[in-house]
């Protein structure tokens, strides 16, 4: 049975916490993918949706598509409009991602690549200048040459002309509104400038464009109380016309007259932009626990979190002490980084062992390298492409990539039991700084190697290339039961650090026994490489002592900043949703139409 209005009301109250509904088998009608939906009402298997995002107004914009009788599909499209004008740090139409999709109808689950495309013109030394020297991350991030093809609208477009049910061009009121009417800049977009001052962006002609200094500062220098973007409302016109549109006509020109803009110009083209098309993927999936744990495949990175669940489950884990289980889940990371970090970039450039990494005789012999009584001095790449069928043994250098945070994730239940996933991103904060149809335009290709070769004169797997999409930490998951039924979805944003925080919020639940919201309060552990960063305003003295006892090199780190979000069925069929408090994120219900 369904909850009562007042127990609704109540749960509504608490949407920054947790929240739970009910949530039966449900079905979707091909029949309305088309031109919108008749009254949900009609449909008696309607149950409650649920909307988990980064930011309170796409939340909100989310619910709304849901009330409308929308697919989990569409609240992400309206969703990401809106991320892309009010926490334009972080995503928006101008970058790119990844979507999971769960069809409850059907069973079926599906990865969507939006990842960027690096133009045709790169070449390895993209990031070299003149001397053939690394050019600073800042100098490279804000410039031309950091910009890749968008790829997120076109994803969403694909993904919902095939799981919509709303009509496309219905989905971008709420955007459009707030770029027309403003709307006040959150304390965290705020709080970039206060950190940072001037640096993320060009404030003078000889730095770069100054589209986005004139957007967010007023004549004296101050910042604007209340941000207006006209131009980026006539994009999304443009945009729920014809997906299409961005990449071409008046649109996909200014994206390149951007990127062609003085100092450190880029090479992207009308020719590169009208080439993007995106791809839907079968998954990756890995068996935790009896639970099927999916995410996209290279060039994301979500092997990794598969790999660090799959080596758990070849040690004593979880222990009856939570410190050791701490430092077996710390030692994981490191073994599933040491090889992400060597082995994975786009398999459509380079050769990539994804039989070999996930072979179960090779995840046990990693795992048998794990001491339970101290930690290792150093994890080296292993030897996955001894357990590949194909001859192929390609011989890359030692990685030398710096992904930085700047990027967000969403998950969303709407009434009919289908689910999304969703990581997208900008890259660092603010993207390239450069704009075009008032969107920040990515820096992805710094998440290539920018250093493109080893101590040794060794090319990188992840070295730049034409054409080539950079890798990714991005790793949006959704969890599936044996019987097909739905689990649970998760992710975060946080550059490499996402599989730490996403592999955390897996183990809280699953070998914890805790709620999505407790798992996600946990410290964030990060361990990629020999400095293992703890979270320090959330782990205890005892931990930070047990890992330094253990052996670890302990960094206390502030900056730990995920922002999971994560929706978790029970299996009684009670939804609970979990929002990380380390931003600014909301949880809202949508109940079903007759309890509205």
């Amino acid at each position: 049975m369904h909850p009562s209005s007042d127990a609704v009301k109540s749960l509504r109250r608490t949407l920054l916490a947790t929240a739970t509904v009910f949530l039966a088998a449900c079905s979707n009608d091909p029949a309305k993918q088309s031109a919108g939906v008749d009254s949900p009402s009609a449909n008696p298997k309607l149950q409650s949706g649920m909307v988990v995002t980064a930011n309170p107004l796409a939340t909100r914009a989310g619910a709304q598509v849901l009330r409308r009788g929308g697919s989990a599909v569409d609240a992400a499209v309206a969703i990401e409009s809106v991320l892309s004008l009010v926490e334009p740090q972080s995503s928006g139409f101008g970058g790119g991602g990844f979507l999971m999709h769960f069809d409850a109808s059907s069973g079926s689950l599906q990865a969507y690549d939006g990842r960027e495309v690096a133009p045709a013109g790169v070449d390895a030394d993209l990031f070299l200048d003149e001397d053939g020297e690394v050019l600073g991350f800042l100098e490279a991030k804000n410039s031309g040459l950091s910009i890749g093809v968008p790829g997120v609208v076109a994803m969403l477009a694909l993904a919902q002309s095939e799981h919509g049910t709303l009509r496309w061009d219905s989905l971008f009121d709420d955007a459009i509104s707030l770029a027309e009417n403003g709307f006040v800049a959150s304390p965290r977009l705020r709080s970039f400038f206060e950190k940072y001052g001037l640096r993320l962006i060009p404030s003078t002609q000889e730095e770069g464009p100054m589209d986005a200094y004139e957007y967010f500062f007023d004549d004296a220098g101050e910042f604007r109380e209340r941000l207006f973007n006209p131009a980026y409302a006539e994009t999304l016109r443009l945009i729920s016309q014809d997906p299409a549109n961005l990449y071409r006509g008046d649109l996909a020109e200014s994206m390149v007259a951007s990127a062609q803009h003085l100092p450190r110009a880029g090479t992207l083209s009308l020719e590169d932009i009208a080439a993007y098309q995106p791809r839907k993927l079968t998954p990756i999936c890995v068996d935790y626990r009896g639970i099927d744990y999916c995410g996209p495949p290279p060039p994301s990175s979500w092997i990794a979190v598969g790999m660090t669940l799959e080596i758990l489950e070849n040690l004593p884990f979880p222990g009856e002490d939570r410190m050791q289980s701490w430092a077996m889940f710390t030692e994981a990371q490191r073994m599933a980084y040491a090889d992400r970090d060597h082995f994975i970039a786009d398999d459509t450039a380079v050769p990539v062992p994804l039989t070999g990494l996930l072979n179960g005789d090779y995840l046990r012999q990693r795992a048998e390298l794990i001491s339970l009584d101290s930690a290792a001095p150093t994890y080296e790449p292993g030897d996955p492409w001894s357990f590949e069928t194909a001859q192929v043994r390609p011989e890359f250098g030692k990685d030398t990539t710096d992904d930085q945070p700047g990027t967000t994730h969403f998950v969303v239940v709407d009434n009919n039991g289908n689910v999304v996933s969703m990581t997208a991103t900008v890259e660092s904060i603010f993207g390239s700084a450069r704009m075009a149809g008032g969107m920040f335009l990515n820096n992805e290709l710094t998440d290539f190697a920018r250093d493109p070769r080893d101590e040794d004169g060794k090319l990188v797997a992840n070295h730049p290339a034409p054409r080539k999409r950079p890798r990714s930490s991005m790793s949006p998951t959704i969890a599936l039961r044996k019987d097909g039924s739905f689990h649970m979805a998760t992710g975060s944003p946080g550059g490499n650090s996402i599989i730490a925080y996403t592999a955390k919020s897996i183990v809280g639940m699953a070998d914890w026994n805790l709620s999505p919201q407790e798992a996600i309060d946990l410290p964030n552990v990060v361990a990629r490489g020999d400095v293992i960063r703890v979270e320090q305003s959330r782990a205890s003295e005892a931990m930070l002592a047990a890992m330094r006892a253990f052996g670890f090199n302990v960094r206390e780190s502030a900056g730990e900043n995920s922002g999971l979000s994560v929706i978790l069925a029970h299996g009684d069929g009670v939804l609970e949703g979990g929002v990380d408090p380390r931003r600014e994120g909301t949880v809202e219900i949508v109940p079903p139409p007759g309890e509205r």
